[in-house]
Order: structure tokens, then C-alpha cells, then sequence
């Protein structure tokens, strides 16, 4: 196994960099993964791009499935190796793997079977968008397990302090995607091209790779791995543990999905091609908020293990360090989507048409970036505390509120922009919030410490 940082100890600066570079260089990553299928969608045209968009959402939709296994388990590994307990650690690992698996059968099942009534939602009018939905759907959610096992597998190897095996996972991934992405989608010499099916079965089997080097590396290790039982029935108290942790990311992001679903569908009624704009504009848009999330698991797996080893005074010095960098990202993000919105769409959607539309994304969802850089990052330093209900609350009332905003706005002279500036709006109120509650927390958490000394 690669060397793994010790979070306990040291510089904080450095320790928390030297374990978030690798996990938002693997963000990055990540965002190009998707940004090398949107572009190549983009060259079919918008009603491609649509139809990926429509589909898509429900690739969203189970990243918030298996937050519960994936956040339940890495805060309850780290917890557990902050005080020294690997078998435990173990224990919870092999819990979260097995909540995976079980969780990708259901939900594959649930989009194979309902891909009509499930794409039928949004009320796409064009039948031929309409079908292509329904392939992208089956294809990369019916096959949804390599995803969930990639996410559970970086979580608790983040939570461990090695956050290289991914990166390494991922750039295997997004360089194969990026040689599968044209062959299957346009194809070449013998090889006949599928369109939005050859983008899907690109993406999935790239992700199978994923997986595989995730288990070839794992093999290796002799902290939790090596003590992991597939096969083996976990303690109920450990997998309550993980559930009370997990169930409330997990609500929220299905909530946050669901919401951004019902946005869709207003957005729709603009036309079919402000989906397109809606996926390319979020697509880009993950520059900051992808490398914000990854960022976030970095200091998710700090806060957790020396909130195990007690050490709080080091949990807020660690958390301000990251919300520091995060707002910088954030203000950088800002000054590319306001200052060159027209030429970053223009790299993905062709259209003249289109573009004046995206531009109008870029900008309005670009004032808010460096807040939701913040909020990320906070969720991700409650998360670790354990404090996972406190979030899901906020994030859920405050992107709820996005929807009879976005309504009001929408039916006014803004149109399509109020819907943009809805997004945006929140995203605000959210970062400004998130950080005034880890204040709060923290002091609460730092007296408790000294009093207990007294």
C-alpha cells in the first residue's frame, strides 16, 4: 500500500495537504472523466446531450444511496483508528462494503425495470431523446455496483490517510474513458458506433477498471483490509453505528438530487435544449465543487481521527485551515466562469443558439462558487464529528427552498435566469450558515475539553 499520512501528529497545513492534494487532484479527475463524455456528446449535438442529461440524474440520484454506506463507514474507520482500534475499523469496513453491494442490486434493479415511468419524469417531448435516456439509464445505473464499490473503497482509504490509491484508480479510469469515449460513441473502421449507449457502456467499463485496481492495491494492505470478512456477518451495534452516521447524508443527498430532478422538470418547460445547458453548465460548474468535495473527504478523515484521539483544539485549527483554502479555490473558479463563460461552453455545446444560454449559467451560478466551496467543506468537518443530522438539516430546508424560488423567479422577466439564480441564491445562504455552525460547534466542543480537565 502507498504511504499513509499521519494525521495525529505534525504541522496541520501539511498534513491536511499532503492528504487533500491527491484527493482533489483525484476530483479533478473525476470532472474530466465527465467533462471528456460531455464533450464528446456535445459533438452528436444538444439533443444527445439532453438525453445524457436526463439519464444522468439518476447516476446522481444514487451517490445519494450510498452516501449511507460510504459515510457510515469512513467516519466510523476513522473514529476507530484515531483510538488505535483496527479490528474495528475492520469491522466497519466490511459493513460499509456489504451495504454497497446490497444497495447497487436494488437500485440497478429498480432503473432497469422502471427506465419508462423514471425518464418519463421530466417530460421530455422528443421521442428519440426520450429512448436515449432510457439506454444511458439501464446501462450505468443497471451496472451501478463498480460505482458504489469506488466510492465506499476511496472513503475508508481516506479515512485510513491514503488518499494516492485513488488518484492512482481514477486517472487509470479516466485515461481508458478517454480512449473508449470516441470508439463507442462515433466508432472506428470495423467498429460501429452506439451513440449515447456506446458514452454509458464507456463510463461503466471504465469504472470496472476502477474497481479492479482498487482490489489489486487493497490486497496489500496490513492496517484494515487484510482483517476485512466479505463473507462474514457484521455486529448489529456496528452497522446501527454506521446507519445513524450514514442515514442522514444519505437523505440528503437523495433530497438534494430529488430537488435538483423537480428543477429539471421546470427547466424543461423552457425547451429540451435548456436540459443540455443545465447538464453542460453543472458539468462545468464541478470544477469547484468536485475539487471542494474531495477536499472536504480530506478533512472529513481529520476531523474524524482526531476527534477519536481526543484532540480538539487540532480538529478547529484544521477545519479553518481547509475553509481558508476552499474560499481561495472558490474566488478562482468565480474568476474563470465570470471572465470567460462563452469560450468554456463553447467548448462543449456547438450550437450558436445554445451558448448565449450557457453563458447565463456560467455567470449567475459563478458569483456563488466560493460559498459552495465553504459549505462543502464544512459538511465534511461536521461530518467527521459525527454531527451528520445537523447538516442534512440545513442543506435540506435551504436547497428546499430552491424550488418555490426558482418558481417565483422563473415567472418573472428572468425566465430561465431565475432558475439559475436560484441555485445561486442558496448556495450563498448555505456557505454563510455552515461556517457560523462549525463556529459554534467547535467553541462548544473546545470549553467541553477544558472543562473536563478542570
Amino acid at each position: 500500500m502507498n504511504k499513509k499520512v499521519d494525521l495525529l501528529k505534525g504541522h496541520i497545513f501539511t498534513s491536511l495537504t499532503e492528504l487533500a492534494l491527491p484527493i482533489m487532484v483525484t476530483a479533478l479527475v473525476q470532472m474530466a472523466y465527465s467533462l471528456t463524455d460531455m464533450a464528446w456528446i456535445g459533438i452528436a449535438g444538444a439533443p444527445s446531450v439532453a438525453a445524457v442529461g436526463a439519464g444522468g440524474m439518476y447516476v446522481w440520484l444514487s451517490q445519494g444511496v450510498v452516501a449511507l454506506a460510504k459515510m457510515g463507514g469512513q467516519v466510523k474507520v476513522a473514529h476507530a483508528l484515531g483510538g488505535g482500534r483496527k479490528e474495528e475499523a475492520a469491522k466497519y469496513a466490511s459493513g460499509a462494503l456489504q451495504l454497497g453491494i446490497l444497495f447497487s442490486v436494488l437500485y440497478g434493479g429498480l432503473c432497469i425495470f422502471g427506465a419508462k415511468p423514471l425518464i418519463g419524469f421530466f417530460g421530455l417531448s422528443d421521442i428519440g431523446i426520450v429512448e436515449n435516456a432510457r439506454i444511458y439509464l439501464k446501462i450505468t445505473c443497471g451496472l451501478i455496483v463498480f460505482s458504489f464499490m469506488n466510492v465506499i473503497l476511496t472513503g475508508i482509504l481516506t479515512a485510513m490517510g491514503d488518499s494516492r490509491t485513488p488518484l492512482k484508480a481514477n486517472t487509470a479510469g479516466l485515461v481508458l474513458n478517454m480512449v473508449l469515449d470516441p470508439l463507442l460513441i462515433f466508432g472506428a473502421g470495423p467498429v460501429n458506433g452506439f451513440g449515447v449507449g456506446g458514452a454509458a457502456a464507456a463510463t461503466v467499463i471504465a469504472q470496472a477498471v476502477v474497481t479492479v485496481v482498487f482490489l489489486k492495491a487493497i490486497r496489500k494492505d496490513r492496517m484494515v483490509f487484510d482483517k476485512v470478512r466479505m463473507l462474514q456477518r457484521v455486529p448489529q451495534d456496528y452497522m446501527g453505528a454506521m446507519i445513524r452516521i450514514g442515514f442522514p447524508a444519505s437523505v440528503q443527498n437523495l433530497i438534494y438530487t430529488s430537488i435538483s430532478m423537480i428543477l429539471t422538470r421546470f427547466v424543461a418547460g423552457f425547451g429540451d435544449t435548456a436540459v443540455a445547458v443545465l447538464r453542460v453548465g453543472g458539468q462545468i460548474e464541478s470544477i469547484s465543487w468536485m475539487t471542494a468535495d474531495g477536499f472536504a473527504a480530506a478533512i472529513n478523515s481529520f476531523v474524524g481521527q482526531n476527534y477519536g484521539a481526543k484532540q480538539y483544539g487540532r480538529v478547529k485549527k484544521g477545519y479553518f485551515t481547509a475553509a481558508a483554502v476552499m474560499f481561495c479555490w472558490g474566488m478562482f473558479c468565480t474568476f474563470l466562469l465570470v471572465v470567460f463563460p462563452k469560450q468554456i461552453f463553447g467548448l462543449f455545446i456547438h450550437e450558436a443558439d445554445v451558448i448565449p444560454m450557457g453563458v447565463h449559467y456560467l455567470v449567475i451560478l459563478g458569483v456563488s462558487q466560493m460559498f459552495m466551496c465553504v459549505e462543502l467543506t464544512t459538511v465534511g468537518a461536521l461530518s467527521g464529528l459525527g454531527k451528520t443530522l445537523l447538516s442534512s438539516v440545513i442543506s435540506i430546508v435551504f436547497t428546499t427552498a430552491r424550488i418555490p424560488l426558482a418558481m417565483f423567479l422563473g415567472s418573472t422577466a428572468l425566465g430561465l435566469d431565475g432558475i439559475w439564480w436560484a441555485f445561486s441564491i442558496s448556495s450563498i445562504i448555505k456557505g454563510i450558515l455552515f461556517f457560523l455552525c462549525f463556529i459554534i460547534v467547535s467553541r462548544k466542543l473546545v470549553e467541553g475539553q477544558k472543562k473536563s480537565f478542570l
